[in-house]
């Protein structure tokens, strides 16, 4: 048995300790808004932040979560009003949606690193989370505006 903790919630699993903690995330847990997309650590969709670093799930072994943080989508807000949340619904980021969990997962990363990006800083930040739809430049200007709420007093 391993004891994690997910999104501020103690949970122990009975799970093989080299099992992906994606699986532990979505299978065990039931948290479905991370995202399996490629299982290779290519394409960014089920980023979530590990004691506050973006990582890939579907490559990180569930025993690294134990006496971790783990924050998924459902962690950043109970509401749905974590800035960079917001920011991904005013600037009408999403098409399909299904890589977004990861998107907004590492840009929140990115921003608590570096509160004020520069274009260059959020290309390369977020160049690991492929989108298949092409909606990067709506991803950089949410990403600019998340910045903006997040220095006006939002949450970081």
């Amino acid at each position: 048995m391993l004891s994690i903790k997910v999104n501020g919630k103690d949970y122990q699993v009975v799970v093989p300790s080299d099992t992906p903690l994606l699986w532990v995330i979505r299978d065990t847990i039931g948290l479905t808004g991370t995202k399996f997309g490629c299982g290779m650590s290519v394409c960014g969709a089920c980023t979530v932040l590990m004691n506050g670093e973006a990582i890939r799930s579907c490559v990180t072994p569930v025993s690294f979560a134990v006496d971790k943080e783990v924050i998924t989508i459902e962690g950043l807000s109970a509401d749905g009003r974590h800035p960079v949340q917001q920011a991904w619904i005013m600037d009408d980021v999403p098409q399909c949606g299904y890589c977004h969990s990861g998107q907004i997962m590492a840009a929140v990363a990115l921003l608590a690193k570096n509160p004020k990006p520069s274009d260059l800083d959020i290309n390369e930040a977020m160049s690991g989370n492929l989108c298949r739809c092409g909606t990067y430049q709506r991803i950089r200007r949410a990403i600019h505006r998340a910045a903006g709420m997040m220095v006006k007093g939002g949450k970081k």
